[in-house]
């Protein structure tokens, strides 16, 4: 049972990256999926979450400092689920990983610097 992440990078302010988050051992279509994040020196933050389109209605939510500009989505016959940055800022620098209320995947780093 294993979520990983995969996609991150450098990129210069006002650039994009796409995260991936793909599942093994287990499927992904009855879970919530959250994004999280944590740079350091800072508590982790929950920057996205979608909800299971089995039993729920498949829909997102977004914290403040990334609601407009990251688009989170899911892709259950690929049992994967995405994080689309857009826009991106120094203060979006962190590690990100994908995880459901059970699994915890490991992370990705996205630096943003110019």
């Amino acid at each position: 049972v294993q979520l990983q992440a995969s996609g991150g990078g450098s990129v210069q302010p006002g650039g994009s990256l796409r995260l991936s988050c793909v599942a093994s051992g287990f499927s992904l279509n009855r879970y919530t999926i959250g994004w999280f994040r944590q740079s350091t020196g800072e508590e982790r933050e929950q920057i996205a979450c979608i909800a299971s389109n089995t039993g729920s209605d498949g829909s997102a939510t977004y914290a403040g400092s990334v609601r407009g500009r990251f688009t989170i989505s899911r892709d259950d016959a690929g049992n994967s689920a995405y994080l689309q940055m857009n826009s991106l800022k120094s203060e979006d620098t962190a590690v990100y990983y994908c995880a459901t209320d059970s699994v915890r995947g490991r992370g990705t780093l996205v630096t943003v610097s110019s």
